[in-house]
């Protein structure tokens, strides 16, 4: 390798060493101190808390999947106008702080979101679906056109088009989209504190902890968020893994 590799190589592992070293001091004092860590998962809040959070991650992961990846493909395939309106409404949840965004939806769902599941949903969807519709919308725009034309003359509808040809293919950067939209929803803290504080999910309840009980009583909770984030993140990278490599 040529110097400047050495040296691209030395500026970019700054980043991963940063990264890396709180998550893993955090589980190693963890390891340190088993005894607060049985503790918690014998605490039944903090189990309902972390059941909360999957649940409510889960079903924003799906909800975006089945309104964001028909957006996707009309922005991939489609051009109208206000286009680009639309994809920098898309963007936007991104760039607006989240106690702002759980104020927004507060002064427009009133109580029907306050202080429920759907709350916690419609909070976490909000920050989160902008990953899945992006990664459909370059899904399908990476698929050459021509393998839908040829399917439509062949006979097939549009409608079969897609569900054959065009989500198929596309398939990879979706998923890849769907794991973002459930690592981002499983992070959210911002909105939900406004929105829903309770039913108590586990980013909420690790802060309740450690304002009330101290950073002993709160790490635990935040080691059993990494490990179930990094072993729910894993699984599913190596599901988009097979299926890029089955596509290749």
């Amino acid at each position: 390798m040529r110097s400047s590799d050495y040296l691209f190589i030395f500026l970019g592992s700054f980043l991963v060493v940063y990264i890396i070293l709180p998550i893993a001091v955090t589980i190693t004092l963890q390891i340190f101190d088993l005894s607060m860590l049985l503790k918690a998962l014998q605490d039944e809040r903090v189990l309902e808390a972390l059941w909360n959070t999957l649940i409510t991650s889960t079903a924003t992961m799906f909800i975006s999947l089945i309104f964001g990846v028909p957006l996707g493909y009309v922005l991939a395939r489609k051009d109208f106008k206000g286009k680009s309106i639309v994809q920098g409404i898309v963007d936007v949840p991104i760039v607006i702080p989240h106690s702002v965004v759980g104020i927004m939806l507060l002064i427009t769902f009133s109580s029907a979101i306050l202080d429920n599941y759907l709350g916690i949903i419609s909070a976490m969807l909000f920050v989160s679906a902008s990953f899945t519709i992006n990664s459909a919308r370059d899904g399908f725009l990476a698929i050459d056109e021509n393998l839908e034309h040829v399917a439509r003359t062949l006979g097939a509808s549009k409608l079969k088009t897609f569900f054959t040809i065009s989500l198929p293919l596309a398939l990879p950067s979706i998923l890849s989209g769907a794991i973002m939209t459930f690592a981002r929803a499983m992070s959210e803290v911002g909105a939900i504190l406004i929105v829903a504080y309770y039913p108590k999910t586990a980013q909420i309840l690790v802060m309740e902890y450690f304002e009330n009980y101290g950073l002993r009583a709160s790490r635990p909770i935040a080691v059993l968020l990494i490990l179930i984030s990094l072993a729910i993140f894993v699984a599913l990278r190596g599901i988009v893994g097979r299926r890029r490599h089955a596509q290749a």
